[in-house]
């Protein structure tokens, strides 16, 4: 497995999804800036995954619906996660589609909601699963 694949890999892929998004929401660009904040939680729910050893690598993330139900078993539903952060992921899911799928106009104020949103998922993530020293 690349390094970027492991979770101290997909933790900084994460985080700098996050980053990338703020400029974007500067720029006006509100689906740009929910699509980065969606991968952002998307990064970083694939790294918690992967942390916390509940599943084989080779069974994360072969979907977007899969890594999400993978996600909510096994960290939410048996695990240390609120039903609050699967919420603002599967929220950050739906608002991404609509971004980038349709012709519909996301506002910038729905943007900066999800911007923020990752904001706090990626922090919890990191808290809950990745040591100091990672």
């Amino acid at each position: 497995m690349s390094d970027k694949l492991a979770p101290k890999g997909l933790m900084a892929k994460a985080e700098q999804a996050c980053k990338s998004a703020r400029p974007l929401l500067e720029l006006g660009d509100a689906d740009g800036a929910c699509n980065r904040a969606y991968y952002a939680m998307f990064d970083a729910a694939r790294a918690a995954l992967f942390a916390s050893g509940r599943l084989a690598r080779e069974d994360i993330g072969k979907t977007h619906r899969g890594l999400i139900n993978a996600f909510s078993e096994y960290l939410i539903k048996n695990g240390p996660i609120s039903k609050d952060m699967g919420r603002l992921l599967k929220r950050a899911e739906e608002i991404r589609l609509v971004a980038d799928y349709t012709g519909e106009l996301i506002e910038l104020s729905d943007a900066r909601e999800i911007v923020g949103q990752a904001d706090v998922f990626v922090s919890a993530m990191r808290h809950t699963f990745m040591s100091d020293d990672d």
